[in-house]
């Protein structure tokens, strides 16, 4: 059995090289489908942006449409910390695409 060592919280290993960011639609439209594959967390993300299904599949290229989906995550850290660990990015990574798509 390996012993246990607690790591300091400044080493932690990336996800991917800092050389390579998120493309921030790209990794909108992962978060969105992550909202999405949960029939109650779609409803709750529908319900509080306003959006119907049409008018999602219709803006799905709108760069507020996309940062809606990050902004929903960043409103509610647990989804935004499960959220993250399913696309294998940081809850830093999702927040800072919300901001570009934003800007």
């Amino acid at each position: 059995m390996l012993p246990d060592y607690p790591l300091p919280k400044d080493r932690t290993i990336p996800h991917r090289p800092a050389s390579e960011p998120a493309n921030p639609q790209v990794l909108a439209l992962a978060a969105l489908g992550w909202v999405l594959e949960c029939e109650d967390r779609a409803a709750r993300y529908l319900e509080l942006t306003g959006l119907d299904p049409d008018s999602l599949r219709t803006g799905l290229g709108d760069p507020m449409i996309l940062a809606s989906a990050l902004e929903f995550l960043a409103n509610h850290e647990p989804d935004l910390i499960r959220a993250a660990e399913a696309l294998a990015v940081t809850p830093e990574e999702l927040v800072a695409a919300k901001d570009a798509l934003q800007a």
